[in-house]
């Protein structure tokens, strides 16, 4: 793998998928879910919430980024760590971001234990994941770039030569663009339109 390749690209999953666990009389409903902020993943645990209600727990683990910085892990009333984090621990294996993870347990009557607990998180993450498609993705930074009118021509081209496709724009004595550049190539494209226009860092 290039460097370029290790600094801007990670793996996420193209669409929902589903798993399942079972163990003495108990059941794991398993949902892997790409996402790509807190908010949607607010949104889509209380949907999963509503949804399975007479659930005993719905235990979830996220990662977000490329380096997947952005984390946590929910036990919802599970033993300490035998849900939430075992969850966590496949999502990193599997060097996987920008991923939400509910699992729904609807128990059985039997007590599983804490190994048993974290055995079947663990087995219920892994089916969800598996049963997805993993894709690449790139980390990109998105910039708003600010010229004059008359530099429109240095600016298009600039945006054609990067293969750049404005998210935003508007047109005037002053016009701005906003732009997602890949992070290999954020200090590149800056040198080349700084001489002519002014960059803003938005995310």
């Amino acid at each position: 793998m290039s460097e370029e390749r290790e600094k801007d690209t990670y793996n996420s999953i193209s669409a929902l998928s589903k798993g399942l666990y079972k163990d003495k009389g108990s059941r794991f409903l398993s949902f892997a879910i790409p996402v790509s902020c807190e908010d949607d993943i607010r949104k889509e645990i209380d949907a999963l919430k509503k949804e399975y209600y007479d659930a005993r727990h719905h235990c979830y683990a996220y990662r977000l980024g490329k380096d997947g910085k952005i984390w946590r892990a929910n036990d919802d009333g599970e033993p300490s760590s035998s849900a939430g984090r075992p969850i966590l621990g496949q999502l990193m294996s599997y060097e996987l971001s920008d991923i939400l993870v509910v699992v729904v347990r609807y128990f059985g009557g039997i007590k599983l234990g804490v190994p048993g607990l974290i055995k079947a998180y663990k087995s219920a993450t892994a089916d969800a994941i598996e049963n997805g498609v993993i894709i690449e993705k790139r980390a990109c930074r998105r910039l708003r770039i600010t010229f004059d009118y008359m530099e429109m021509n240095r600016a298009m081209k600039a945006l054609k030569d990067y293969s750049l496709t404005p998210e935003s724009q508007n047109f005037d004595n002053m016009c701005s663009i906003e732009v997602n550049v890949r992070l290999s190539c954020v200090d590149t494209f800056s040198e080349t339109i700084s001489s002519f226009a002014q960059i803003e860092t938005l995310i």
